[in-house]
């Protein structure tokens, strides 16, 4: 992108967030009771309160309006919306409706994600997304959201990252057999493990059966889920050996999307491909506080790759960014990352929109240590404040101008 790029009419700007990672207190989950089980090994440290945003949600939205966002991703809790099998909380629901109401109030338009990895406990000790009448009660839930929230929702994403929900399938296995490592955190460890078979066959089928549901509900309202990107880099010769690593990891999920209104491109960095499997990190190469390759050509790869799947189903980056506590990293990273993204729009790849992972720093699944957001939040007072970043990326979406060059230091 050698000169500056303006995105079109109706382009898609914003940050994510998903609901366990922000709102605190959400006692009826898994993941819950998982941080409490006493793991220490991946569990650092529980989450609390997180950023408790499920009181100060008026306050993130109006810091991401100010500073020029247009969109909003956020998730809905399951656990917090039917607490227990069959019993709706209307208080919930109400609380959810309102988040759409005032995302809309201050132009923000919301996507909303119906599942980000957490489970109703009482669905997890049922046994999951494996046991019978799984998908049914996925749709039931739905459902109940869906005629909720009304007509204030243009898009909505069934389940975040399914893939990754499979291999932490496997991560339980793990668990179980003693096989897992020491790092803390569950989700960057699960990405290496093979999904778990059962549990990818039901999440595809629960995908499909909501879409269909929700149609029925809401004919207009734009469907689709967002997918991990891989991003596999073979070495020569191993080609094949990347598309053995990606089939069952990434291309299943893909396939199920074919007939979905759009697709949810998540990507951060790649994984290198050797003739035994994937590699290490080069050990010449800037890491991020997850321990990933600092790599912002991943999403432009992301997008051509999941383009090449699956032609004719548009795209939407639903996630991308870097865990760093280096702010000027954070934009470098960006800068190079949004890039890769309008040459792949000016090469033909249907691009939609592009939500930055994430608005706030939060819980990452074990640890609040890899902070990802364009915002930071004092854990003690809940106080926020807007990092460079974050000023700059919203600056981008009042402008609608992409440029490769990067900004001046905050006060220069």
């Amino acid at each position: 992108m050698n000169q500056p790029f303006t995105l079109p009419d109706g382009f898609l700007w914003g940050a994510s967030t998903a609901a366990h990672q922000t709102e605190g207190g959400n006692t009826n989950s898994d993941w819950w009771g998982f941080e409490h089980s006493g793991l220490t090994q991946i569990i650092s440290e529980p989450s609390g309160d997180t950023c408790d945003s499920y009181h100060r949600w008026r306050e993130d939205m109006d810091l991401l309006a100010g500073l020029g966002f247009t969109d909003y991703r956020f998730s809905v809790e399951w656990a917090r919306i039917e607490p227990a099998p069959g019993e709706f909380s209307r208080a919930a629901l109400d609380h959810y409706r309102r988040m759409v109401e005032g995302a809309r109030e201050r132009g923000l338009r919301p996507m909303v994600t119906l599942h980000h990895f957490t489970n109703p406990l009482w669905f997890a000790q049922r046994g999951g997304w494996t046991a019978d009448g799984a998908v049914e009660l996925f749709v039931r839930y739905a459902e109940a959201v869906v005629q909720a929230l009304g007509d204030g929702v243009d898009h909505l994403c069934t389940i975040n990252e399914p893939n990754m929900l499979a291999a932490m399938a496997s991560v339980r296995n793990a668990l179980m057999s003693g096989a897992l490592g020491s790092d803390a955190g569950v989700v960057p460890q699960a990405g290496m493990l093979l999904p778990d078979e059962a549990t990818t066959e039901a999440l595809i089928r629960a995908h499909r059966a909501v879409v269909d549901a929700i149609k029925a509900i809401v004919p207009r309202l734009s469907t689709g889920w967002s997918i991990a990107s891989h991003v596999c880099h073979p070495l020569p010769g191993a080609e094949s050996v990347a598309e053995e690593f990606r089939r069952p990891r990434e291309d299943v999920f893909l396939e199920a999307a074919r007939t979905d209104d759009w697709l949810g491109v998540q990507a951060y960095s790649r994984h290198l491909i050797g003739p035994d499997g994937p590699l290490p990190v080069p050990d010449d190469a800037e890491r991020t506080l997850t321990g990933w390759e600092f790599y912002p050509a991943a999403l432009g790869d992301a997008l051509r790759q999941t383009a090449a799947a699956i032609p004719g189903v548009p795209l939407i980056v639903t996630e991308n960014g870097i865990a760093t506590d280096d702010d000027s990293r954070r934009i470098a990273y960006t800068t190079e990352a949004l890039a890769g993204m309008a040459e792949a729009m000016a090469d033909g790849v249907d691009v939609r929109g592009y939500f930055h992972w994430t608005a706030l720093d939060n819980y990452e699944w074990g640890s609040f240590a890899p902070t990802f957001g364009l915002i930071a939040v004092d854990r003690k007072t809940f106080a926020r404040t807007p990092k460079q970043s974050a000023a700059w990326l919203g600056a981008i979406g009042r402008d609608r101008v992409l440029s490769r060059a990067l900004p001046s230091p905050l006060g220069a």
